[in-house]
């Protein structure tokens, strides 16, 4: 090709491009759109196996598919008590219907044209990909507020670089974390954006609607509300964005209170939208429109005014409620020590393994630097700079927060994206249009980005490589390490599986006494009732389970009869099961891992098409105790 020829396709080409630009920049959320629906094509047919299998995984999923499906079946709005575990009294789930909505109208669009059990099945594939659509459309708002332009794009398709924030919302995930998650991002977008009525309303909004789902966003939602005010401190006329957030909220909060609260809710509790918390937000609300109102013109006097306003809500809720502030759980010093410690996602990021913590962490380093980098550059700009504090704070305080549990982990990379995609945006103009050292840099630095979005699947593949060429051999105590996690997860999965739970149906509905853990699976998937799941409202009768699984033979039979369970499902190898291995070595549990059987367990035979990885014994009260059976397994 000659230059003149070279010339003239330039000569078309960046027209082109200038206008495809600029269309895109005008049109982003419609193309936000359709990349939404790209991805939810390409994820329900990744998934659809799961799909096919209803594999729901989490215990909280299950729960939330069992809970749509009562209510469908006539279980009442505001009647949430999960009858099927602990029966006959049941225990109230702490949740709220706002996020069975979407749900419930998927099952009841696709049984109008499917069977019920495959209409089931879609609506939990597609139920969770609909936050996706405004986790991608706030994380694209907060990219071009940072970068301008055409810089929504990074951010808007990061998420699916953030290997466990995008896990939430997979299909079959239908429990409430991914609204929360895109509800949090809504907030931080709400918080700056130029348009202060509007950033107020959609801040305000965002958090009432995460606080009527669940308790568990609050202090995110808590630290948006504190960043709003400290801008109204030092900005003169932010009191345009603190207004409408203070009115939305406290209006917001009370209206969903009304609409979505369950009976239990309306009692005086910690760990759900209650009187408690709309007599708080009220007063939040409130103390903010005060504020607002007053004709305050220097920033410490509207810092003063600030720290007795604050001052006060605080002194009303704590002297009111002092335990709501100390811990919303309200459980027992036991219960938290047998169950909620032996959760994983309840322990810091400190505890984690290595290969938890590596890919976890690459995103919300990757944002530190792009927030460092957005600081200095926005330098001179001070609305912009404002910003970039709002967006590094919320960042910084998501990702601090893993020091004390990992499931802050998910938070964590999906509000570190902004930062993150920030860097990467100016990566790629740097070498388009850099100078020549520049470039180079920037390809550097382009190349560091990509290993951390890509950090999930390059980790393993790094760490083979470095061993392939040092020679390293694992330690045996890591290989065996290994090695029983991976026999763990295996009996994890087949023991929730649908095809070998089904043959529990072949048997009269009865109550079986179970783990915790697989309470809710074996409820959601059969037609028997459970003892218990790991919520802690349930608290007394998990300790029951533990219990149970740690003391005598005789212990677990005269709790189990306290409880009316007919039968007894084992599954060695259960994650739950080897805690109770490893603290009761001499316990009821451990005994019948090892083949020692009491007499008073009769095996109950079951016919089935797999080869079924669990034990279920029928419990004998007529006989007598004491006398143990050796079986091989």
């Amino acid at each position: 090709m000659n230059l003149q020829s070279s010339v003239i396709l330039r000569g078309r080409f960046v027209p082109m491009l200038a206008c495809l630009t600029n269309w895109t920049q005008r049109h982003w959320k419609w193309m936000v759109f359709l990349m939404w629906v790209a991805a939810m094509v390409c994820f329900l047919v990744m998934r659809w196996p799961a799909i096919h299998w209803l594999t729901l995984n989490d215990t909280d999923d299950n729960i939330r598919y069992l809970q749509v499906r009562d209510w469908l079946a006539g279980q009442g709005w505001y009647d949430l008590r999960q009858y099927r575990l602990d029966p006959p009294a049941g225990f109230d789930i702490h949740w709220s219907r706002l996020v069975d909505l979407p749900l419930a109208g998927l099952m009841l669009f696709f049984r109008a044209f499917v069977e019920q059990g495959q209409a089931d099945r879609l609506a939990c594939g597609i139920a969770p990909l609909l936050p996706l659509l405004p986790l991608m459309l706030g994380l694209g708002f907060i990219g071009r507020r940072l970068a301008g332009g055409n810089g929504w794009i990074l951010a808007a398709l990061a998420p699916f670089a953030a290997q466990m924030g995008i896990s939430m919302f997979m299909p079959m995930r239908v429990d409430h974390h991914g609204w929360q998650l895109a509800l949090a991002v809504l907030m931080l977008a709400g918080l700056v954006d130029r348009n202060w009525l509007r950033g107020g309303v959609v801040a305000g909004l965002s958090s009432a609607l995460s606080i009527a789902i669940g308790m568990e966003m609050i202090v995110y939602l808590a630290a948006g509300g504190a960043l709003i005010a400290l801008r109204w401190v030092f900005k003169d006329g932010a009191g345009r964005r603190m207004l409408p957030y203070a009115l939305t909220l406290g209006g917001s909060v009370s209206i969903l209170f009304l609409l979505f609260a369950s009976y239990a809710n309306r009692q005086m509790l910690c760990d759900a939208l209650s009187p408690i918390w709309v007599a708080i937000f009220a007063a939040v609300g409130a103390g903010m429109t005060l504020l607002a109102l007053l004709p305050l013109r220097s920033w410490p006097s509207r810092l003063g005014a600030g720290i007795v306003v604050g001052a006060a809500v605080a002194a009303f809720a704590w002297l009111n409620w002092p335990q709501c502030l100390s811990g919303a759980y309200q459980i027992s010093p036991e219960l938290d020590k047998l169950w909620l410690s032996n959760i994983r996602e309840a322990k810091p990021i400190t505890a984690q393994a290595r290969n938890m913590v590596v890919p976890l962490m690459a995103i919300p380093l990757a944002g530190l630097a792009g927030l460092i980098w957005g600081l200095w550059d926005a330098r001179r700009d001070s609305d912009k700079c404002w910003a970039w504090a709002t967006v590094g704070l919320m960042m910084l305080f998501s990702t601090s927060l893993l020091f004390w549990q990992l499931r802050a982990g998910p938070a964590a990379q999906l509000l570190a994206i902004p930062a993150a995609a920030w860097a990467a945006h100016r990566m790629i103009q740097v070498i388009f249009t850099g100078r020549p050292v520049a470039r180079i840099l920037g390809l550097a630095g382009a190349a560091i980005l990509a290993v951390a979005a890509f950090a999930t699947p390059l980790y393993p593949q790094l760490n083979r490589l470095w061993a392939s060429t040092t020679g390293e051999v694992a330690k045996p105590r890591r290989a065996v390490v290994a090695a029983r996690h991976k026999i763990i997860n295996k009996a994890n999965a087949r023991c929730r599986s649908l095809p070998a739970l089904a043959a529990l149906d072949q048997l009269p509905a009865a109550t079986i006494f179970t783990m915790v853990d697989l309470g809710p699976r074996l409820i959601a998937t059969t037609h028997h009732s459970a003892l218990a799941g790991p919520y802690h409202r349930n608290g007394k009768t998990i300790l029951d389970v533990h219990h149970g699984f740690d003391g005598s033979p005789e212990n677990f039979r005269a709790i189990a009869a306290r409880h009316h369970a007919t039968y007894l499902l084992i599954c060695p190898g259960f994650p739950e099961g080897t805690v109770y291995q490893a603290r009761s070595p001499q316990g009821f549990y451990a005994e019948l891992i090892r083949g020692e059987v009491p007499t008073w367990l009769k095996p109950v035979p079951l016919r089935s098409g797999v080869d079924l990885p669990y034990t279920l014994y029928r419990i004998d009260y007529s006989a007598a105790g004491g006398e143990k059976v050796p079986q091989q397994r």
